[in-house]
């Protein structure tokens, strides 16, 4: 393996971006920005800002993830993503939405699954006892038949599952990794540590341990300002480290949530955080965190290192 570090002993390595974004909004396909002024929520994230936000790092590849496009049309935001210009490695894999509980869950994964980009799905079932924070009316969502049988289909069509979730869910999704021991899952934005009272991290940091627990789980350490809008090294340090030593170097990987995550940190400081706060690590660990275990689970083609 090449060097990594630079003269300062940083990571300067490859970064494969795990989850980001892309959308348009001059197409009106994502409801949930309809109404939005303000930047980023507020306007257009084509490759072109994507990649400018990015610039300075070693960008080989990137993982989008579906940006809550009409759910009437869980295939548009495919089509659309396929006639998108951007450099070779953009957007290089996709994470599809299907609203796994439909009826025509089954017919929408095997769509997604002929699709050579699409690599996994994911379908949102964070809940908050703030009704304004929740995703999903049901707190029990993942424990629901009729959303078990859609996601039990991910298997025999060798997609992975990408999981937003909040801590209030933990002890249900440790039931699910253990239900669906086929399944990779991968954990999104850190677990969602919304409570950051000293108690609330504390049981935080204390679930994910109970979460690596099960073999076929992930974890992105991804958009740490989304529950910490106020931060400072200090605080994100102490989200990543946890989150580090929850899931070890082998089942994390970093990732930026653009343009979302521009509501309160820039991509650049977003991962020269990460560069500081993993720059004690074997050079072979920071690899795997900024790139080769993205490449792993997202089975990204012909990869650089």
């Amino acid at each position: 393996m090449p060097k990594l570090l630079d003269t300062d002993g940083l990571y300067a390595g490859p970064v494969i971006d795990a989850h980001h974004h892309l959308w348009d909004l001059t197409m009106n396909r994502h409801p949930w920005l309809r109404g939005q002024k303000a930047a980023p929520l507020g306007q257009s994230c084509l490759p072109a800002d994507y990649l400018a936000a990015a610039k300075g790092f070693d960008l080989a590849a990137s993982i989008h993830v579906e940006a809550n496009w009409d759910p009437a049309d869980p295939l548009g935001e495919i089509r659309w993503l396929d006639k998108l210009a951007r450099p070779e490695g953009i957007a290089t894999r996709y994470v599809a939405f299907a609203d796994l509980a439909s009826t025509d869950a089954g017919a929408v994964l095997e769509a997604h699954a002929a699709h050579e980009r699409v690599v996994g799905v994911r379908d949102i079932v964070s809940w908050h006892p703030d009704p304004a924070r929740s995703a999903v009316e049901d707190r029990r969502r993942m424990l629901d038949p009729a959303w078990r049988a859609g996601l039990a289909r991910l298997e025999a069509l060798d997609l992975s599952f990408d999981l937003l979730m909040s801590p209030w869910q933990f002890d249900d999704a440790v039931d699910l990794f253990h239900g669906f021991p086929g399944i990779r899952f991968v954990i999104n934005h850190c677990g969602s540590p919304f409570d950051r009272s000293p108690e609330g991290l504390a049981h935080w940091a204390e679930g994910l341990k109970r979460l690596a627990n099960a073999p076929n789980v992930w974890l992105k350490i991804s958009d740490l300002v989304a529950y910490d809008p106020d931060w400072t090294e200090k605080s994100l340090g102490f989200v990543s480290r946890a989150c580090l030593d929850a899931f070890g170097p082998e089942r994390c990987m970093l990732a930026s949530d653009h343009p979302v995550v521009t509501i309160s940190a820039s991509f650049r400081q977003t991962y020269d955080h990460f560069r500081h706060a993993f720059s004690d690590l074997p050079e072979r660990d920071q690899y795997a965190l900024f790139a080769g275990n993205a490449a792993e689970f997202y089975r990204v083609p012909n990869f650089r290192s």
